[in-house]
């Protein structure tokens, strides 16, 4: 961005830039299978919006509703809103913003939603990040498709981002126009594909009733949401982070889970880890997505063989799919009744593998088109994220160990020459319950116990796909 052509043109604005804050612009462009109507209505419903993006958007609310727009459609709404963005790794502090959201139909069939920071209107001494017109613009196509063009413009304190996640968030690969657009092309072929009707049943596995697809999705996506909630750095989420855990490069935090028929009562600890290794990210998640390579890494599958049971393509990308598998246990006088739900989905911004365990009896009621709000879940999983060297072809430091708060520089920072090539960041989450009563006090062998969970299960990926150059 030329930033002195830009103040020529736009003199007004919302003011100079603050002192301390860098720009960001970024521009993207891509066609969606979704129609414009629906794409509008999910930019300006603060709940789609915040479902769809649940990757990013960690937290939103609209404080008020200034004009709802013409009537039937949003031509012309204008809303106040607050929302905190976040990249799943615990190493990069989110950013909030306070903004207006204005939606305009234009001719030929193009609608523009852009938000602007009303900071200047909000007595806020600090501000850390603040948006520039940024947004959308929705032209329609043909047979439900559209165009979708997106910029992102925003100013930004960002040196409290670890050192490890730096290259990733100048490229603009964190919260740049191309993760909006990649996640957004991703989740309109998810939705596309759990309205679909004419499934072919040439695997057993593929579950083909539409009821039991769409509850199944339903599981999954609230999964997933769960997951994003507990991964980054935001704490909006009804979590407290303890201050020690005895380990610096682990994040842990806990919650009280009571009256919520989607979660086990008791207590929960949320652990969550990012480290580098020298692997592309595709290898990552195709190891980390198979059932046939869980044993490497799940010490809680203990050595058990892993059968898909269920299968839902969720796109074009054979990595975009939802599973249900079973795990053999090596015991064979132990009955299981456990099944283990897991979505992976991959885009061009990164790559998930989520999963949960879940009840055997509460599954079978989902997969015959049952409610899924009622089953029980815990999820933990993986963010693999491209480090950001790749795209400029340039070397660099890389942090193969870091301080979980993401303000120091880290504990044991490795210096690696990467050349041109693309290595991985990963994040690793586990939810545990520690204990089924919520009123239980924290024991500090329960934090312990999941500590060493989460450094055994990072030991064995960095030995399994990095070998010895991850360990």
């Amino acid at each position: 961005l030329n930033e002195e052509e830009y103040f020529r043109t736009f003199p007004r604005g919302i003011g100079p830039k603050p002192i301390g804050l860098k720009s960001e612009a970024s521009r993207e462009s891509t066609v969606v299978i979704m129609n414009h109507i629906n794409l509008v209505e999910i930019l300006m419903d603060v709940n789609q919006w915040s479902n769809v993006f649940c990757g990013i958007v960690s937290r939103a609310l609209t404080l008020e509703v200034l004009s709802t727009g013409v009537a039937g459609n949003y031509n012309g709404a204008l809303q106040v809103m607050t929302a905190e963005f976040q990249v799943p790794s615990p190493l990069v502090p989110t950013r909030e913003n306070y903004f207006v959201r204005y939606c305009k139909q234009h001719s030929d069939g193009i609608w523009a939603v852009v938000d602007v920071s009303l900071d200047s209107l909000r007595p806020s001494p600090i501000t850390r990040s603040r948006r520039r017109p940024s947004g959308c613009l929705i032209q329609e196509l043909q047979n439900g498709y559209s165009k979708v063009t997106w910029v992102e413009h925003t100013e930004v304190d960002d040196g409290s981002v670890h050192t490890m996640y730096k290259p990733l968030v100048n490229t603009g690969l964190a919260f740049g126009a191309n993760r909006w657009v990649a996640i957004l092309d991703r989740q309109c072929e998810r939705l596309a594909s759990s309205m679909a009707s004419n499934i072919p049943a040439g695997n057993l596995s593929v579950i083909t009733s539409p009821e039991g697809r769409k509850s199944m999705l339903k599981l999954a996506e609230r999964m997933v949401m769960s997951f994003c909630s507990g991964v980054g750095a935001s704490t909006a989420h009804a979590w407290t982070t303890l201050s020690t855990t005895g380990s610096d490069d682990v994040r842990v935090m806990t919650r009280k889970s009571m009256d919520d028929p989607g979660r086990p009562p008791g207590i929960v600890l949320s652990a969550a880890t990012s480290f580098w290794i020298p692997v592309a990210p595709k290898r990552v998640f195709d190891f980390l997505r198979d059932e046939n390579s869980r044993s490497e890494w799940d010490i809680l599958s203990n050595g058990g063989l892993v059968q898909e049971m269920a299968h839902i393509a969720n796109g074009r990308d054979p990595g975009n799919s939802v599973s249900l598998l079973r795990v053999n246990s090596g015991n064979s006088g132990q009955s299981n009744n456990m099944l283990i739900l897991q979505e992976s989905c991959t885009d061009a911004s990164g790559s998930y593998v989520i999963y949960a365990p879940v009840d055997i009896m509460a599954m079978n009621v989902v997969l015959s088109g049952g409610d899924p709000d009622y089953v029980a879940l815990l999820p933990s999983g993986f963010a693999i994220l491209p480090d950001g060297y790749g795209r400029e072809g340039g070397g660099g430091a890389a942090g193969a160990g870091a301080g979980a708060e993401g303000g120091g520089e880290g504990n044991n920072i490795e210096v690696v020459n990467k050349g041109s090539s693309c290595g991985s960041l990963l994040t690793v989450a586990f939810q545990i319950l520690v204990d089924s009563v919520p009123t239980a006090k924290l024991s500090l062998g329960s934090v312990a116990t999941v500590n060493s969970l989460i450094k055994c299960t990072v030991g064995r990926i960095k030995t399994a796909v990095a070998g010895d150059g991850g360990a």
